[in-house]
C-alpha cells in the first residue's frame, strides 16, 4: 500500500486535535486545488525546510516525515532529548508537495476529476498503470521547474511535451506547486534545506560550486549517521536543492531515502524514519 494525499490529511488532522500546538496551514495549491500543507517544529534559531513527495511515485517520503513529526511531538516536553533539537531550531515541513500526482499513483484514474482523464491518458500512452508517474497532473516534472540552468536542462531532457517524467515544462516556474515552493521558500530564506526523494540511499549536496564550504562538512555527518553515500554533483539542473544552493548560497541537499523500485511501499517508511534518523534530528 502507498501513503495518499487523503491519508495525510487524515494524519494532519489527528496531530492538531492531539497536540494544541500543532499547527497546519497551506503555502498553496496544486492544479486541481489540493493545499499544499506546511507545519512546524520546535523553535530554534536555525530555520530548517524538508520538503517530501515532489515526485508522484514517491510519497514514501511524506509518511516518513509524518512518522518523524508523530515521534518528536510524542516526547514530554522536558524530555532531555526533546528540549536540545527544540531549542536549536525550528523545522518547517511541507510534507508532500505534488498531491494530484501522489492521488493518479495511489488511486489511478478514479481518484483526479474526470475531465482530467483523457488528458492524463494521453499523456501516459493510454496506459492506467501509474507507478513511473513523477510528474504533477499536467505532467510536468516539479523538481526540473527551477531556474537554475532550467534552460541545460530543457536540453539534457530532450522532452519536448508532458509525459510522466523528466519534462521540465515549457518555462521555469509554470506550475502552481513549484512556484507554491518558490515562493515559500523566498519568504522564509531558510538556513538549510532538504529535498526528500526516493530511492537510492544517497545525499547530493553540490551544485556548479554555488555550495558553501559548510555544506561537505554536513555532508559527511549525515552519511555517517545514517549509511547513506554522500555525492557532491550529478549530472542535472533546475532542481528545487540546485536553486537553492545558487539562490541563497546556503546548504542544501537531495537525498534518496530507502531501495528498491518506486513507488516504495509505505511499509518501509519506519525503516527508513530510523536509518535516517540522525539527519531528520540533526538540529544544527
Amino acid at each position: 500500500m502507498h501513503y495518499c494525499y487523503c491519508q495525510l490529511q487524515e494524519d494532519l488532522k489527528r496531530l492538531s486535535e492531539q497536540y494544541s500546538g500543532f499547527q497546519v496551514r497551506s503555502i498553496g495549491n496544486s492544479c486541481l486545488g489540493s493545499p499544499l500543507y506546511m507545519f512546524k517544529l520546535g523553535e530554534g534559531r536555525k530555520q530548517i525546510f524538508f520538503s517530501g513527495a515532489m515526485h508522484a511515485n514517491e510519497s514514501v517520503t511524506t509518511k516518513m516525515l509524518m512518522l518523524f513529526a508523530e515521534r518528536v511531538l510524542g516526547w514530554p516536553s522536558d524530555a532531555d532529548r526533546k528540549i536540545p533539537f527544540f531549542r536549536k531550531a525550528t523545522l518547517w515541513i511541507v510534507p508532500m508537495v505534488n498531491p494530484d500526482g501522489v492521488e493518479l499513483v495511489c488511486h489511478g484514474l478514479e481518484a483526479i476529476a474526470p475531465e482530467w482523464r483523457e488528458t492524463v491518458l494521453e499523456i501516459n500512452e493510454q496506459d492506467t498503470c501509474f507507478d513511473t508517474w513523477k510528474a504533477n497532473i499536467r505532467g510536468i516534472d516539479l523538481n526540473d521547474q527551477f531556474p537554475a540552468f532550467w534552460e541545460e536542462e530543457v536540453a539534457r531532457r530532450g522532452a519536448v511535451r508532458p509525459g510522466p517524467a523528466n519534462y521540465p515544462g515549457y518555462e521555469p516556474l509554470s506550475e502552481p506547486e513549484s512556484v507554491a515552493l518558490a515562493e515559500f521558500t523566498l519568504e522564509q530564506e531558510f538556513d538549510r534545506a532538504i529535498a526528500w526523494h526516493s530511492q537510492g540511499e544517497e545525499i547530493y549536496w553540490g551544485y556548479r560550486e554555488f555550495e558553501p564550504p559548510e555544506s561537505k562538512r554536513l555532508a559527511k555527518k549525515m552519511a555517517r549517521a545514517s549509511g547513506y553515500t554522500a555525492i557532491r554533483n550529478v549530472d542535472s539542473d533546475a532542481g528545487y536543492k540546485d536553486w537553492f544552493l545558487m539562490r541563497f548560497g546556503k546548504p542544501a541537499f537531495t537525498i534518496e531515502c530507502g531501495l528498491g523500485v518506486n513507488p516504495l511501499p509505505a511499509e518501509d517508511a519506519p525503516d527508513i524514519m530510523e536509518k535516517c534518523w540522525g539527519i531528520l534530528s540533526m538540529g544544527h
